[in-house]
Parts: C-alpha cells; structure tokens; sequence
C-alpha cells in the first residue's frame, strides 16, 4: 500500500500507524468529500483464512455497534492495489491520542479517571448489549479524543455471544470465530481475565476484568499484574492479587470497585458494565461534594508492596502488561 492508491471510492493520503492486526491509512472518501482512516489487512495475512477471518469479525462487530464511545465503521470492502486483493475497513477519523500514549506521562488526576472509566465503561454496556464481548480491551484499544472522550476501538478479538446468535443477529454479525474458542487463549496478557488465560470460555465479565485493569492503571500509572515475561504476567492474573494502593489517595469506594472487577472468580466479579458506569457516576458526585476522601494529587497513588508470602490487606490494583500473545514485546 503506497500514498496515490485507489481503494474502490477511498484515495490513499499516507500511513498513521500499524499494529498486529493491520496498517492505519489516512484517506480520502472522494464521494462524500470526508477523511477517514482506513485499516488494511497486510497481504500476508490476508492469506492466512484465521487472520482473514478474525479482520472481517472485527469489521462486523464494530459496524453492528453505534454509541459516542465507540469507534464508527463506515465501511469494509476489498479492492486490487498493487497486483493484490487488499481487505479494508474504513472507520471515522479520529483527532487525539490513544489511552497509552496518555499514560506515557503517569497517573491520570481522579476526575479525569472517574470520566473516562463511565465512558468506556458505557461503550463496553452498548456492546455487551449487542451481545459483543470485546475480548481485547487494554490501554492501547482506548482513544481519547482531543476534546477529552473516550472512544473504544479495535473488536478484532470480539466474539459474538450465543445471546446475539439466537437473538437472530446471526445473518449481519456472525462471522466465522477462530481460536476463540474454549482451549485458545486470545487476548493481551496483562488485560486478560483468567478464565482467558485458562482457555476457558469467556463472557461479558471477562472484559469487566480487563476494565478493572485500565481503570487501575488510569489511577496508579501501573499495570497490575505485570512479571518479567508474558508466562509470569499470566501467572499473576490466575494466582495473585495486585498490589494494594494507598488509601489515603484513593476514594475507599473505588478501592472496593476496582476489587469487584478484579475479582478471579467470575462469579464474584462485577456482573454488568451498567452498574459500573453507575457506580463511577456516584464516586464523582461524592468527590465532587467533598464525601470521597482523595489524595492530593488525587491519582498520584503509591503502591506499598505486601512483604513476601503476605496477602494484601486490601485489594490493590495492579499494573497491566501490555503485553500481546506473540508479541516480542514484554
């Protein structure tokens, strides 16, 4: 793909960015006279059908989803360019930064978290609804946008629920899942719940995990259960707690809040993003009335670490390892 190619009515401008997944191209919508971001399959992958399949999973599910939270899909099609079959999908373009590059500069003041969190966490309501579990959500699939929302991104793991199957949505979003399945691990390591780690069949609550991760590192500026590699990030999510927060900086609500999320058992994790969006409403209101105590600054949290062997006394949140199954990256 070079700048000057034509895919069908979208004129190539130039490259944004590239990811696991696929290349992010700023292009022209030459019928509608728009920018718009358009996210290319490579050719290599799109000769792999799994790789293949999961693009087009990603593009349906996204399409299905209309809320402010979440990314828009415009389109998704196929075009030659350069002698080859190129798969794409044309999303709304987007001013502003990721979740990631937001924390490249520490913890996020406590309002700013509590606004984001009710946001994202409303995207992931629309979703659910939808019968969508996004199964990837991590620091880097959250935009905020340059006038300061959330805007959640990148379904290609997204796996559409038996719920919306039998809902009759089948024949528009069901496209064919592979290695989502129970026995495959898909997802980043330091976000992933761990029924997702253990291959076991996931469910809406498993993004809730994965929430709870963000919202942890949005408030800390750590990732809760980061290790040295991936195979010792996966054994802290399935085995250990993350490491308490100092409660003088953090509201004792959101502390139990973050405990609800980041529960093991999905039993007795917080069954729906709704109330967790409700939930951070209220925490606002009490900071904002003076009935929270917090911090100052409020996000600049210290984590004080159990001796070794200790429980933690409280449930601390803990840093996420954004660290994607594959990936070289730790």
């Amino acid at each position: 793909m070079n700048p000057g190619n034509q895919l069908g009515p979208y004129s190539i401008v130039e490259k944004l960015g590239e990811g696991g997944m696929g290349e992010v191209w700023l292009a022209e919508d030459t019928r509608l006279g728009r920018q718009v971001a358009i996210k290319v399959l490579p050719e290599e992958f799109a000769a792999d059908p799994e790789r293949l399949a999961r693009f087009e999973q990603e593009a349906r599910a996204s399409a299905a989803l209309n809320h402010p939270n979440i990314a828009a899909v415009f389109d998704v099609g196929q075009a030659q360019a350069d002698g080859a079959t190129t798969h794409y999908m044309v999303q709304e373009l987007l001013s502003g930064h990721t979740l990631r590059t937001t924390l490249e500069s520490g913890p996020l003041p406590l309002k700013r978290v509590l606004a984001l969190g009710v946001e994202i966490a409303e995207a992931l309501r629309a979703a659910h609804k939808a019968g969508i579990v996004h199964r990837d959500l991590k620091p880097d699939n959250v935009f905020v946008t340059e006038d300061g929302h959330a805007k959640v991104l990148d379904f290609g793991l997204a796996k559409l629920t038996e719920a919306a199957a039998m809902g009759g949505t089948s024949q528009t979003m069901s496209p064919t899942v592979l290695g989502t399945q129970a026995g495959a691990i898909m997802g980043t390591a330091g976000y992933m719940a761990p029924e997702q780690v253990e291959g076991k069949e996931v469910d809406a609550r498993a993004d809730l995990f994965a929430f709870g991760c963000v919202l942890y590192e949005m408030t800390s500026g750590k990732q809760p259960f980061r290790g040295q590699n991936v195979y010792e990030t996966l054994g802290r999510i399935v085995s250990n707690e993350p490491e308490p927060l100092d409660p003088s900086a953090v509201p004792a609500e959101l502390q139990r809040l973050l405990r609800k999320c980041l529960a093991k058992d999905p039993a007795e994790r917080a069954q729906s993003a709704g109330d967790l969006a409700v939930d951070l409403k209220m925490i606002g209101r009490d900071v904002d009335s003076g009935a929270a105590a917090a911090g100052s600054p409020p996000a600049a949290v210290t984590a004080t670490r159990s001796p070794r062997g200790a429980s933690p006394a409280v449930l601390g949140f803990v840093p996420v390892a954004s660290l994607a199954l594959g990936a070289a990256a730790v």
